[in-house]
């Protein structure tokens, strides 16, 4: 580490400490980080497979040099590089007892819920998960780095990479690192898409809102560094175009690294009143208008935003069966309606594999307020997306069940979800994130760094379009 970068942390953490009162936890020793590339992935996974044979070594995922033939590039739908492979065992509610030990609370539910029509077909496991050299090399040096600022409300020491790609410490600390790696994972660097989500009725009736969305990820700026990180993990625009009651709205969120200097910015235009206006409730469960009530602002991109409200404790690896390598959800041309089911997603059209997953459960402080008391993370060990989650209601029944519809998006390359899939067990309707195969192109990522004054309140009234 360089002096700037020791002086930097230093006054970080002595900050965070005052303010605090807690603390920064040390990092892993450089001994323990050089694990990684050797029998650790480059973002802390066991590269081996499992002794059953069911999980396979990694052996480096899907780059762009993986890409099938007649795939141009970044915003075309992404062609299956799969299509051979074939259904090895499909689950349904009469023989779940048998895949037990790999479902989670909520897959056992869904399938109860939904036993003539849920089923989750399994394919062979494919580790395909990969990231450019830079965030390799970047990873590697958070490892020494790295460290959570209060409690759990910040990271400092970490630029570029994973922050903690060896999970180490109590499990709280653990928990805070698990769930700090899914907030500022791999997505590349800027992102443009427009998409639709929709609420699902209990009669499989349901009505698009389509937005278009761009985000520059300041802290993988290639041109930056931890210096120049300005404390925000993230720029982010939403305009929504349809439907009419909601066409020219805009939200603009600029997301930060240590929530104890500054809380998440976010500002709301309102295109009846031509106001921008400051939005403090844009986070924990204040309620997304395009959800119909299924998904609060916390709940977005499966998890984001602050831990303050919750006791976190890290459970351990399991593997289970998750969605991953879903490129037949995402198939250029595939209607809406032949992806969306009555109370879920086509189930023809979805691929789960056995992975292995950290267990996170996050369980409400004394005190503090949120429509859900306890959620249940399962975040993949290899790309930290967390692919399931199970949230519980107040009475400590299982509410809602989400899914990341994951796929490797091989022109970064990386893991990320295709479709994010929002499950209300107990209203019987369901809410999706990211259609957008009925679109002329999909995500379109790009290395370019903005001029940071377009990700400014200014900018939204100007930009959104009635």
């Amino acid at each position: 580490m360089n002096n700037k970068k020791n002086v930097l942390l230093g006054s970080l953490l002595a900050f965070s400490v005052s303010v605090s009162g807690s603390p920064a936890m040390a990092a892993v020793s450089s001994s323990e980080a050089a694990r990684l590339g050797q029998d650790l992935t480059p973002f802390g996974s066991v590269r081996a497979g499992n002794a059953a044979g069911t999980i396979p070594p990694w052996t480096g995922g899907l780059t762009p040099e993986d890409a099938p033939a007649g795939y141009r590039g970044s915003g075309q739908h992404h062609l299956n590089p799969f299509p051979e492979d074939q259904v090895l065992v499909t689950i349904t509610a009469s023989n779940a007892g048998q895949y037990d030990e790999f479902l989670t609370d909520g897959l056992r539910a869904m399938l109860a819920a939904y036993p003539a029509t849920f089923r989750i077909p399994v394919y062979q496991s494919r580790r395909t998960h990969a990231v450019p050299e830079r965030v390799e090399d970047n990873t590697r040096a958070n490892a020494t780095s790295a460290v959570i600022v209060g409690e759990g409300a910040g990271i400092d020491g970490a630029f570029g990479g994973y922050p903690f790609p060896i999970l180490h410490g109590n499990n709280e600390e653990k928990a805070w690192q698990v769930i700090w790696n899914h907030l500022v994972r791999w997505r590349g660097v800027s992102v443009a898409r427009r998409s639709s989500d929709v609420a699902v009725q209990t009669d499989g009736d349901y009505s698009l809102t389509t937005s278009r969305q761009e985000a520059f990820f300041n802290f993988y700026n290639p041109a930056g560094s931890e210096a120049t990180l300005d404390n925000v993990i993230f720029y982010y625009l939403s305009f929504t175009e349809s439907p009419p009651r909601l066409a020219g709205g805009a939200i603009l969120v600029h997301e930060t690294l240590n929530q104890i200097i500054n809380p998440r910015n976010g500002w709301a235009y309102n295109a009846g009143q031509r106001r921008v206006r400051r939005a403090p409730d844009l986070g924990y469960d204040a309620p997304v208008a395009a959800a119909d009530n299924l998904r609060t602002a916390d709940d977005t991109d499966i998890f984001n935003g602050a831990l303050d409200r919750y006791n976190w404790e890290y459970q351990g690896m399991r593997e289970i069966y998750v969605p991953y390598n879903n490129y037949l959800l995402s198939q250029a041309g595939t209607p809406h309606s032949e992806i969306l089911g009555v109370a879920h997603l086509n189930p023809d059209l979805t691929r789960w594999e056995l992975h292995r997953v950290h267990v996170v459960e996050a369980t409400l402080k004394e005190g503090e307020r949120h429509i859900y008391a306890r959620r249940r993370f399962y975040v993949d060990a290899d790309s930290w997306n967390t692919l399931l989650l199970d949230q519980y209601d107040g009475r400590g029944e299982l509410w809602r069940v989400t899914f990341g519809m994951a796929k490797n998006y091989y022109e970064l390359p990386g893991v990320w979800t295709a479709l994010d899939v929002y499950h209300d067990l107990q209203a019987r309707r369901y809410h999706v994130v990211g259609l957008d195969t009925e679109e002329p192109t999909t995500r379109e990522f790009t290395d370019e760094v903005p001029n940071l004054r377009y990700y400014s309140p200014s900018s939204l009234r100007r930009m959104s379009v009635r």
